[in-house]
């Protein structure tokens, strides 16, 4: 066993992986019977698990999922909701967020839309690329107040920096025209080399009109639809089919 003087130098290293699978070994017969090479290979490789372990604990936490549960081995093939199966499982490769694509999910209110970003989210974290997700109203009062700060483009910089921001939410609300320029500066810093999820009840051939300001919608559009992905959900509410039929509704969103 490690002397004392030891062992706070390890944990002086932050190498506490290494320490915890020193202390695994010495009550391993297994172990001891191993040369110090094996025995070296073993502690390295915990310490690098460890490291990964922590560090997407760290995303996940920064992430600030909503369906914090949500994730893409869990996702209900089954329903009728018009879901490709193919398509999915590409985005879980995670290629689209190595070539800073962005990602539309539409669909109505309770087809799992928030569920399928939160998966995929989820698994971009899982992957080692940062997240953030935030709902668009509150996106757009979290960037009003940065005006009023002055922070605005310190914030900007932040979220420029994200490899992935999910946008939940879009277009429930009017939009005015602090909101749209906003918009565009988010989106503006993310094309092209960071990726952005954006999800809505409005189909996207509508959110030109919804935006209703012509050259501002252009601008916002090209910066985020074309040469996108696109899920269209479809199908009742998944809500409505797990719930009994004597059961009253619930708010929230799930797959």
């Amino acid at each position: 066993m490690l002397n004392e003087h030891t062992i706070n130098q390890l944990r002086s290293l932050r190498l506490d992986g290494m320490l915890r699978a020193i202390e695994d070994q010495a009550s391993s017969a297994a172990a001891t019977a191993l040369g110090f090479e094996e025995r070296l290979t073993l502690l390295v490789q915990r310490e690098v698990a460890w490291r990964d372990d922590r560090r997407v604990a760290r995303l996940l936490k920064a992430a600030r999922l909503k369906v914090c549960t949500a994730c893409v081995e869990d996702i209900n093939w089954r329903a009728s909701r018009a879901l490709d199966k193919s398509l999915v499982t590409a985005l879980a490769g995670g290629d689209w967020l190595r070539h800073g694509q962005s990602l539309l999910i539409t669909g109505a209110t309770g087809c799992g839309k928030t569920w399928l970003a939160c998966a995929l989210a989820h698994q971009a974290a899982r992957s080692g690329f940062s997240v953030l997700y935030t709902r668009a109203a509150r996106l757009f009062d979290e960037l009003q107040v940065a005006h009023g700060d002055g922070s605005f483009a310190k914030r900007l910089a932040q979220l420029a920096k994200l490899d992935l921001l999910v946008i939940d939410d879009f277009a429930i609300s009017p939009i005015g025209a602090a909101e749209r320029n906003d918009l565009l500066e988010v989106l503006d810093d993310r094309v092209g080399t960071r990726s952005t999820l954006i999800t809505s009840q409005l189909p996207v051939r509508a959110w030109h009109t919804y935006l209703d300001d012509p050259t501002l919608a252009d601008a916002i559009l090209d910066r985020v639809v074309h040469s996108s992905h696109k899920i269209e959900l479809k199908g009742r509410s998944l809500r409505d089919q797990a719930r009994p039929a004597h059961d009253e509704p619930k708010q929230g969103d799930q797959a």
